[in-house]
């Protein structure tokens, strides 16, 4: 294990200073490896540094400045090589900056490093922080058992099915923008799905909307009238196509387009919006009620 120059220290609230992962010491050319197996969802650049993003179903690891070696839709093992370090993260000593994310929570990226899985090494502890290092191998072991490889994908309530079988990489809610860098609502669901994937109607209806936004990237309404007392109505954004177009009447299962990365996105995937009586609703709420 690398040395840590700078631990994880997160913010007290949202938008306060901290340290947002760690900080690794190595030199530049040195390989990254991936921390867990998972799929690279980005590889490329943001702020003018190299950034790397791998799912891993429950929680994604990113990785900065760094020269992938990797592409998006990869699969990767523990330890897989997938770039080489640059220079950049910070000027007095070339560091790896590591994050581990659950939905919109940091977390501490330690909690998958070696000394935590079995067959590790193992440190002494001294009294006054044997509470402190028990939480974290309480935390370590939970967070070991979410690392799924099998995506969900499964059907949902209200006679509504999941437009694609992948895991959910952000959900809706407060989360800081890993583009815009600000703390804002994140007004949906997003599944981590690989470019190319088809997004399929969750529920039949009428295309009322087509067209680009600069943020949501490719976008399309889907109204399905009234369901269970309730006006309902699917928003789909970031895809590469749609193939249906507004006034087109489609049923539930139907192709409506290909996941992408268009607009404001760190990597291919599909962001699902729902509005309930055209209030705007956490999908999930609906989705799985």
């Amino acid at each position: 294990m690398p040395r840590v120059l700078r631990s994880f220290d997160p913010p007290s609230t949202p938008w306060g200073s901290g340290h947002r992962g760690v900080d690794l010491a190595g030199q530049v050319g040195d390989q990254v490896l991936a921390a867990a197996a998972g799929s690279v969802t980005y590889a490329g650049t943001l702020a003018g540094r190299g950034v790397i993003v791998v799912d891993h179903g429950s929680v994604r690891t990113t990785y900065e400045p760094v020269s992938p070696s990797v592409s998006v839709g990869a699969t990767v093992a523990p330890g897989d090589p997938i770039g080489r370090l640059d220079a950049g993260h910070c000027a007095d000593q070339t560091r790896l900056h590591w994050g581990l994310i659950r939905g919109d929570t940091y977390l501490d990226p330690l909690l998958l490093a070696p000394s935590g899985r079995a067959g590790g090494s193992y440190r002494l502890v001294p009294a006054s922080e044997r509470t402190v290092a028990a939480e974290r191998a309480t935390q370590r072991q939970a967070l070991q058992q979410t690392l799924p490889t099998a995506a969900p994908g499964s059907a949902a309530a209200h006679g509504f099915s999941f437009p694609v079988a992948a895991a959910i990489t952000s959900p809706y809610g407060m989360r800081f923008h890993p583009i815009l860098h600000v703390w804002k609502l994140h007004d949906g669901t997003d599944f981590g799905a690989a470019c190319g994937t088809p997004i399929l109607a969750p529920y039949a209806g009428v295309v009322t909307q087509r067209y680009f936004n600069e943020g949501y990237g490719n976008r399309l309404m889907v109204d399905h009238g009234t369901v269970d007392g309730r006006h309902v109505v699917s928003g789909f954004n970031h895809a590469i196509s749609y193939v249906v177009d507004v006034g087109d009447r489609v049923t539930k299962g139907q192709v409506l387009g290909y996941v992408g990365q268009t607009g404001y996105a760190t990597g291919c995937h599909l962001h699902l919006m729902v509005w309930l009586d055209g209030q705007l609703t956490d999908p999930m709420a609906w989705y799985r009620q």
